[in-house]
């Protein structure tokens, strides 16, 4: 996205600046009894608007072929606009001797001095304004710049996140399947008409950026009976969400699939000490919770689970997840929103 010259906003600033040194102008003039005050006021209101459209022209000029930022376009832009100042309050000159009944000629060295000093003090102060006027567009296009990468960074995550969550999850999944097909073809059954479920309801999600919290519950529950069928009693899920706030709050996809895989990958749990995790409501906040019995060996991670989740619900929403842990357990709270365009 390239960078334009705000020009009616420097447009609009020199006409503020026009008016005010015009205001103050007829003050003084009006002041010292001078005959020709509105004559002169409107003559120095001229220069002043003409040197502040000669910067903008200039601008506009030399962006056309270099960057509105480079030292290049600094150095030309001043170089230009102060000849162009010189060259229009020299030729203001003989109109403000005609006008104010004095003789004139080009030699004389005191009113070239006044109308070159003059040249150069408006143009340095329209130089100043229309640079602050830069300066904010600058910081304006930065922001807008930083925040359209820190999106599309986001939505890359995103992406990779739900690209690797096929192989990696079929993997286990079909090494899971074959050895149920070896002893119990009954869940061998039903493991694969869950994986099913879930397969169809991530390629579903795919385009999504928000989804119902009653299909993420539903994408959670097939891949939790698969997870229940691998390691039996030894992993508990309580979900308790009343129908109204499954049906009508909203989470980013693929919000509590990947917490209940982190919280399988980086636990120790067995039948006699099993990994219990709880899913409930409290205020605005979905809680995920469960008990802490970390590995002591560190488990393979792309790492892009839920430092993702907080990055696209952050960039969604406005708002930050919450992380509490100590020696007992482990717990990520997520603002649930209340509809499908809860944009930030």
């Amino acid at each position: 996205m390239e960078e334009k010259l705000p020009v009616r906003r420097l447009s609009r600033l020199t006409w503020l600046q026009v008016l005010t040194i015009g205001f103050i102008f007829y003050l003084l003039i009006t002041h010292s009894g001078n005959p020709h005050g509105n004559l002169l006021t409107l003559l120095t209101m001229s220069g002043i608007l003409m040197v502040g459209y000669a910067d903008i022209l200039t601008m506009v000029f030399l962006s056309r072929s270099m960057s509105i930022r480079g030292s290049k376009f600094s150095v030309c832009r001043r170089i230009i606009t102060y000849l162009l100042a010189f060259i229009i309050y020299q030729c203001l000159r003989p109109v403000f001797s005609y006008v104010g009944g004095e003789h004139w000629t080009f030699l004389d060295m005191q009113s070239l001095l006044i109308f070159t000093g003059s040249a150069i003090v408006i143009n340095t102060l329209i130089t100043l304004l229309h640079d602050s006027v830069l300066l904010y567009e600058h910081k304006l296009y930065a922001e807008l710049e930083l925040a359209r990468l820190t999106t599309a960074n986001a939505e890359a995550m995103n992406l990779a996140l739900k690209q690797q969550i096929q192989p990696h999850f079929l993997f286990n999944a079909l090494n899971t399947l074959k050895a149920l097909y070896h002893k119990d073809l009954p869940t061998a059954d039903r493991y694969i008409v869950h994986m099913a479920n879930f397969l169809r309801a991530s390629i579903f999600h795919q385009a999504s950026h928000v989804a119902k919290l009653a299909d993420e519950v539903a994408l959670l529950n097939d891949y939790l009976q698969m997870q229940q069928i691998r390691f039996g009693t030894a992993l508990k899920c309580h979900i308790n969400l009343s129908e109204e706030t499954l049906q009508h709050t909203y989470l980013p996809a693929f919000s509590l699939q990947p917490l209940l895989e982190n919280a399988i990958k980086h636990n120790i749990f067995t039948r006699e000490s099993a990994l219990c995790v709880n899913i409930y409501q409290q205020g605005d906040w979905l809680m995920i919770k469960n008990n802490l019995q970390k590995r002591k060996t560190k488990a393979d991670s792309t790492n892009y689970g839920l430092a993702n989740l907080a990055e696209r619900y952050r960039l969604w929403s406005g708002d930050e997840i919450r992380i509490d842990e100590d020696e007992n357990y482990f717990a990520v709270s997520i603002k649930l929103l209340p509809n499908e365009d809860s944009r930030y």
